[in-house]
């Protein structure tokens, strides 16, 4: 009987631990996903359209979290972690144009993150182990749930 007891507790635990709600970085990476489709517009952070950092804000802004409009401010909110740790809602930063950390997108599992490329384009998902963006990669960060 107590052994019967004990585990049900221990079945009850792992299915508590199961259905977690999701982080707040889970949630912009979600939100992120959602977003799929949606217009490049420099300096746009709404649905109308996006540029890298803004989609990443109001990804986030969705999941609760502030964060500013700007790429180089976000990457020092959060800590580095390696590419093999990636986990939903990271963010991780590309060289482009000549910049260090010039784009930003957010990490949605899989090996997958979703970004607003550049103008003329929509905001969409690619593979961050890609040829151009394994070429590019800067770093990948995390900010505390």
């Amino acid at each position: 009987m107590v052994m019967r007891l004990l585990f049900a507790g221990v079945l009850a635990t792992l299915a508590l631990g199961a259905g977690a709600a999701p982080t707040p970085p889970e949630r912009a990476a979600a939100q992120a996903l959602k977003m799929i489709g949606a217009p490049y517009r420099y300096g746009g952070a709404s649905p109308k359209g996006f540029d890298c950092s803004g989609l990443v804000q109001y990804s986030y802004r969705q999941a609760g979290i502030t964060l500013p409009h700007n790429t180089e401010r976000q990457r020092r909110l959060g800590k580095a972690v390696r590419p093999s740790e990636l986990r939903r809602g990271d963010l991780v930063f590309f060289d482009q144009r000549g910049k260090k950390n010039g784009h930003v997108a957010i990490y949605v599992g899989n090996g997958e993150i979703v970004h607003a490329p550049s103008s003329g384009k929509r905001v969409r998902r690619d593979r961050v182990d890609s040829p151009y963006w394994k070429k590019h990669f800067s770093e990948a960060r995390r900010l505390s749930a």
